[in-house]
């Protein structure tokens, strides 16, 4: 069925140019925005500027006070006392003043003198040398002196049960004869094997005897004595 129309009642018809008279009519507006201009105001002064003073701020500056050591007391004051005596008064304590002249008659007490050379000696019977121009020897050196320790120790029962062992060094003093003297234990493992390099020591035979300067002389001598289990 067709609809019926006035064609000057149809709108469609002039909807291209109303399309085209919006178009310019807006690029017209837009040409003229571009267009318009503004006066800008010339500023003659931008104002003044006030310097104001800034007051600086003073920091006290703190010092600890410093305390003084207290001042020494003053030296005792040394009074002397004199005592004045009248001339009419006697004096007890008198100043007796001796004769000290002699004559053949004045007998003399003189001590006796002992002679040096007597506490030398006994100085020299006493004294013990550690190094001397010839050292105490062992009959037959130091390898003979290792294998009659090493015969002679006898190992503690209790010390193998314990499984002690180690070395003990023992120091002793070989006289003017050459005998074994003053023995004692300087570095200690245990009170048994102490004791048994103190008996191994006491047994030693007689050793060829320190000299100095020609003269036997007592030297001190010291051995490590091995406890070692097998």
């Amino acid at each position: 069925m067709e609809t019926k129309k006035y064609p000057y009642c149809d709108l469609n018809r002039y909807r291209n140019l109303f399309v085209e008279l919006g178009l310019v009519l807006a690029l017209g507006i837009c040409f003229f925005a571009f267009e318009v201009k503004t006066n800008v105001k010339k500023v003659e002064s931008i104002g003044t500027v006030v310097v104001q003073d800034v007051e600086d701020e003073i920091i006290p500056i703190t010092r600890q006070e410093q305390v003084k050591p207290p001042e020494p007391p003053p030296p005792p004051r040394v009074v002397e006392v004199l005592n004045i005596v009248a001339d009419d008064v006697e004096i007890e304590d008198e100043l007796e003043i001796e004769d000290t002249e002699a004559d053949e008659e004045t007998e003399i007490d003189v001590a006796p003198v002992v002679a040096t050379y007597e506490t030398e000696e006994k100085e020299e019977e006493t004294q013990i040398f550690y190094i001397v121009e010839e050292m105490p020897e062992f009959p037959g050196g130091e390898l003979a002196l290792r294998t009659f320790i090493a015969k002679a120790i006898k190992y503690p029962v209790v010390a193998q049960e314990n499984g002690i062992q180690g070395k003990v060094y023992v120091s002793f003093v070989v006289g003017k004869d050459g005998r074994v003297s003053n023995a004692r234990v300087i570095r200690s493992i245990d009170p048994a094997l102490d004791e048994e390099a103190l008996r191994v020591v006491n047994s030693l035979p007689i050793w060829k005897p320190g000299r100095q300067q020609g003269k036997p002389v007592r030297v001190a001598f010291s051995v490590p004595i091995s406890f070692v289990l097998q």
